[in-house]
């Protein structure tokens, strides 16, 4: 396992196990393996250890073609995934919206309380009224049943079908730039404008997520699809490392959400 670590950081080694056990168990039961949502790192991540294994291989499915959170299959070469395999469920929040307004914290929140962990949602999307999430179907009615307030407004979760996923709204931003280093504070610092004081300042205060849970370490080394959340300023993703420059900075796509 030690070289299987060293391509990937230390905090990756949990998940790095668990992958590698949900692939041992596809190898050798030669039966497909359904994983909860995971982010676009640890999707990054599961299809880097199956690599050219060659008998088994992973297949990906988010609910839609953009999702970001998304559901693995592993499983042996002859089998080919539908999408029911990956069993998910698309559910509306369904409120009075001519009179108040939701947000994904908030709607995040309501659906931790309910005692499921964050790997059993996925992506939740709105587009600019209407709000819908996925989830994994074993626990809809759970969730559907719990659910009758976020916030102080009161809700009701309705399931619908794939013809009624609504269009979310999709602000990425393409920024093509150099940063001196692939550091927390200097990416935040360099996409949003502002001093390496201020981008330090954010993730010491905890105003900071990287893979949706709150990180604290400004000195740490972004990697490819890591998404960096900053309360008040927006999103970014690493899309992609594109190598050096010629005065020896990173040149990197980066995916960013405005506030």
């Amino acid at each position: 396992m030690q070289e299987v670590y060293q391509h990937f950081r230390k905090e990756e080694q949990p998940f790095i196990d668990s992958a590698q056990s949900w692939i041992t168990q596809a190898e050798e039961t030669y039966t497909p393996y359904l994983t909860d949502f995971l982010d676009p790192r640890q999707q990054y991540i599961l299809e880097m250890l199956v690599g050219k294994k060659g008998e088994i291989h992973v297949q990906f499915y988010g609910g839609y073609e953009a999702a970001e959170r998304k559901r693995a299959i592993i499983c042996p070469e002859y089998f080919s995934p539908a999408q029911s395999d990956f069993e998910m469920e698309l559910t509306e929040v369904v409120y009075p919206s001519k009179f108040v307004s939701l947000t994904h914290g908030k709607i995040l929140g309501t659906l931790i309380g309910t005692g499921m962990k964050r790997e059993l949602f996925g992506d939740i999307l709105s587009d600019g009224t209407r709000w819908q999430f996925l989830l994994a179907s074993n626990i809809a009615s759970y969730v559907h049943a719990q659910v009758t307030k976020i916030g102080k407004v009161s809700v009701r979760l309705e399931s619908r079908t794939y013809t009624d996923l609504i269009t979310p709204i999709d602000d990425w931003t393409i920024v093509h730039d150099t940063v001196s280093s692939l550091r927390l504070d200097t990416v935040i610092a360099a996409i949003y404008n502002i001093s390496r004081q201020r981008a330090k300042e954010l993730v010491s205060s905890g105003k900071v997520k990287l893979n949706w849970s709150v990180f604290e370490r400004p000195d740490f080394e972004l990697g490819l699809l890591d998404i960096v959340s900053i309360r008040g300023y927006g999103r970014i993703q690493i899309r992609a490392i594109e190598g050096k420059s010629k005065k020896d900075k990173w040149r990197v796509e980066f995916g960013v959400l405005y506030k």
